[in-house]
């Protein structure tokens, strides 16, 4: 297998496809017809190259990346629901872009109603998954003393609501439709990245679990998170609840080099350690409609040459028989 360098992201009936500085969100719209929206943007790190150094780039690619990912969300949810709560219908992709520009286009989009976004989503995210473990984990006190053992509850809570939270929003309606969706981005880049045709009958027999994922990678900041914690004892509450926050920049820079690591390298431990995030995507990712994968092919062939790509890396690419085979246990 060889590394594409693409990525990318489900949002509402759509899928958005990065690669380097250009992206694109390809969404099925009401009436059937795919919109299409292709944009540039730049990363921070252009202006500012020490945001490359190594265990510092994961902290703002994380947030580059939901600044992205909260504009195409806006942007495809932008044919389903108006002001009225309407469904709207588009004639067009182009005609769909262009009307939606003002509202959810990179350069028209509130600053403020972005930032609101991000900050609320942060906020949520430290609050259910940070500080949350904290309290309940502080109960213990009542029967021991022991930092390992308090620290050790903290991280297993942690984790523990980290997947019971994935687990109950995949119950809901529209987030399994999203999820179909995950699947058929992932299961595009693993048919380019094993050397197959990128069409719909490649693209169903490839894996819908990828080492890059996002998913995998909220799982290994948890994961790491119970390591570092366990060195960095409080006994106050506030100030442990403090420590978490400030410290989920480490986390999140270990655990990038960790992701960015293996999505580019195979091995035996490697594949070991990513199992259990591949294990995870089980629930984030569902096996999608030929609809939907010809929405994500769209996206891709809009930002990304694979035919060029497989032509220049044909000896690293393996072909194996049956496609990609899910690495489900």
């Amino acid at each position: 297998m060889k590394y594409s360098g693409i990525g990318g992201q489900a949002v509402i009936e759509g899928i958005m496809m990065r690669n380097g500085s250009k992206y694109a969100v390809a969404v099925r719209k009401p009436d059937g017809n795919i919109a299409m929206d292709v944009k540039e943007t730049h990363s921070w790190s252009e202006r500012h190259p020490w945001m490359k150094w190594p265990f510092i780039r994961g902290t703002f690619s994380f947030i580059e990346s939901m600044i992205t990912g909260i504009k195409t969300l806006m942007f495809s949810a932008s044919f389903y629901e108006t002001e009225d709560g309407e469904k709207e219908t588009p004639e067009s992709g182009k005609e769909a872009a262009e009307d939606t520009e003002g509202a959810s286009g990179e350069e028209g989009i509130s600053k403020g109603v972005l930032a609101g976004t991000l900050l609320f989503s942060l906020a949520f995210a430290i609050g259910l998954f940070s500080l949350l473990p904290v309290l309940l984990a502080s109960i213990l006190r009542k029967w021991t003393d022991s930092g390992f053992v308090i620290a050790l509850a903290e991280g297993v809570l942690r984790i523990l609501i980290f997947v019971g939270y994935i687990w109950a929003v995949s119950m809901m309606k529209d987030i399994k439709r999203t999820f179909m969706y995950h699947g058929s981005e992932h299961k595009c880049i693993n048919c380019i990245e094993h050397g197959l045709e990128l069409n719909v009958e490649n693209v169903r027999k490839s894996s819908k679990q990828h080492k890059r994922c996002g998913t995998s990678f909220m799982l290994i900041v948890m994961i790491i998170s119970v390591f570092v914690f366990m060195f960095i004892r409080v006994d106050n509450v506030l100030l442990r609840m403090l420590t978490r926050v400030l410290l989920i920049p480490v986390v999140a820079g270990l655990s990038f080099e960790f992701l960015r690591f293996a999505g580019t390298h195979d091995g035996p431990v490697i594949n070991a350690l990513s199992r259990p995030g591949l294990w995870l995507q089980n629930l984030t990712t569902r096996e999608p409609e030929d609809d939907m994968i010809e929405v994500a092919i769209t996206a891709v062939e809009a930002v990304f040459d694979w035919r060029e790509f497989q032509e220049k890396n044909r000896g690293e690419l393996d072909r194996p028989c049956d496609g990609c085979p899910d690495l489900t246990p």
